[in-house]
């Protein structure tokens, strides 16, 4: 064998050995349920699929069992921070006692995924029963606020693709992609369009050059202010785009296009070429970076990946090589890469954010890679980018000693607290 592939069989064996003998999640620590779910739950999980070994699914299941008793409250809402060996869940005090609501929307996946996989209903069961909360009192459009009651379901605050609201409605398309789309999983789907109608309701174009953003809302307000994380949107509408019928499925592909550029050009104009973590759209203007520090976030390549990988035009992979070496200019260092902390100053941080290995190169990989490596129609991705083998829905999980009767039952709409608005 050439020695480059003995040392990656080496380091992988190092791996197995390391999470088989050393991984104990047996610790007084205040976890995040959402963080440690995507990445740790969502990592072992999708190393499990891309390998077979049990000792991933085996360590899957050890820390999800950790997680479990924070969807034990009244509304199913689970709360968003949990102590890994006590199992005592609260909320952060900044958030007044209530969820969050990308906290409590992203864990479906991926708890799913656990219960098809072990044959145990009981993680599908507790996220599902989330959606079904969240669902008694969805708003007409669809738009969710971020502050979530874990005790009556109800929720308030600002109505955002951004942060605390972007990975819920990435979920509920997703939902319905890893149960394949069958009539099982169509209450996501349903949910999602509903949300979509609500995303292009939130919709604005800048002067003079007529750049698409999503806005955000806090009661009828509507405040003219795009995050960058929000960018992962581009991406979630191209995806989605093939489930509507030929004329519906053309415009939001050409709304996802026109927000990719958008977000191509967050990057464009600054003096790194790396993109602010928001930014604010005034009359004349166009867009102006908001918060000028850069994280190594990966939202805009990922969304420059799936409209790549859907439409097959290479000007996706163009902007992505220029972000690409914008990255390398600005934030490698010796030991890996940095942030920014003005994107304009090309002023360094001290940190690597660990979502760069996991998302951003990975994204930038797969974006020049054949479509033929984790091709999205047996594939998936989590928000943390780790991609989970699609299967059948099936609601009478195998190996169960019951039978699971399906959760997502989900009710006719009803108007939320912003119904309508």
């Amino acid at each position: 064998m050439p020695g480059v592939h003995m040392k990656s069989m080496h380091g992988a064996m190092m791996n197995f050995w390391w999470v088989a003998n050393t991984l104990d999640f047996n610790k007084t620590y205040d976890a995040s349920v959402f963080e440690t779910t995507i990445r740790v739950v969502g990592g072992l999980l999708s190393t499990y699929d891309l390998s077979g070994d049990n000792i991933f699914l085996e360590k899957a299941r050890d820390i999800a069992d950790r997680l479990l008793p924070a969807w034990d409250t009244p509304s199913g809402i689970p709360y968003n921070i949990i102590n890994l060996a006590r199992g005592n869940a609260h909320n952060p005090g900044w958030t007044g006692g209530k969820s969050i609501l990308a906290d409590s929307g992203t864990e479906q996946l991926e708890f799913i995924a656990l219960s098809q996989r072990t044959g145990d209903p009981k993680y599908q069961e507790k996220v599902e029963k989330a959606i079904v909360a969240l669902n008694k009192t969805f708003p007409a459009d669809g738009l969710v606020p971020i502050y979530v009651d874990p005790n009556g379901g109800t929720a308030y605050g600002t109505i955002t693709f951004g942060a605390m609201g972007d990975s819920f409605y990435e979920y509920l398309l997703k939902a319905w992609i890893q149960g394949n789309k069958t009539s099982s999983v169509k209450p996501y789907r349903d949910m999602w369009e509903t949300s979509m109608k609500g995303l292009v309701s939130l919709i604005r174009r800048s002067s003079p050059s007529s750049f698409a953003y999503i806005c955000e809302k806090t009661g009828d307000t509507l405040t003219d202010k795009m995050d960058e994380l929000a960018c992962f949107a581009p991406g979630m509408l191209a995806l989605g785009s093939s489930g509507y019928g030929k004329v519906e499925a053309k415009k939001i592909l050409s709304l996802a296009e026109e927000l990719a550029w958008t977000c191509y050009n967050f990057y464009q104009s600054t003096q790194t070429k790396l993109a602010g973590e928001n930014y604010l759209f005034n009359p004349g203007r166009d867009m102006s970076v908001g918060t000028t520090w850069n994280i190594l976030r990966p939202e805009t390549v990922e969304s420059l990946f799936y409209l790549w990988r859907l439409t097959g035009n290479v000007t996706y992979q163009e902007w992505g090589w220029n972000i690409f070496q914008a990255f390398e200019k600005n934030c490698r260092i010796e030991s890996g890469y940095v942030g920014l902390t003005d994107v304009n100053l090309a002023l360094k941080d001290n940190k690597m954010q660990t979502f760069f290995l996991a998302e951003t190169l990975k994204y930038l990989y797969l974006l020049f890679s054949p479509p033929t490596v984790i091709p999205l129609d047996e594939w998936v991705f989590n928000t943390e980018a780790h991609p989970l083998r699609i299967v059948n829905r099936n609601d009478d999980i195998a190996g169960s000693e019951r039978q699971h009767k399906p959760t997502v039952g989900l009710q006719g709409r009803k108007t939320g607290r912003f119904g309508g608005n």
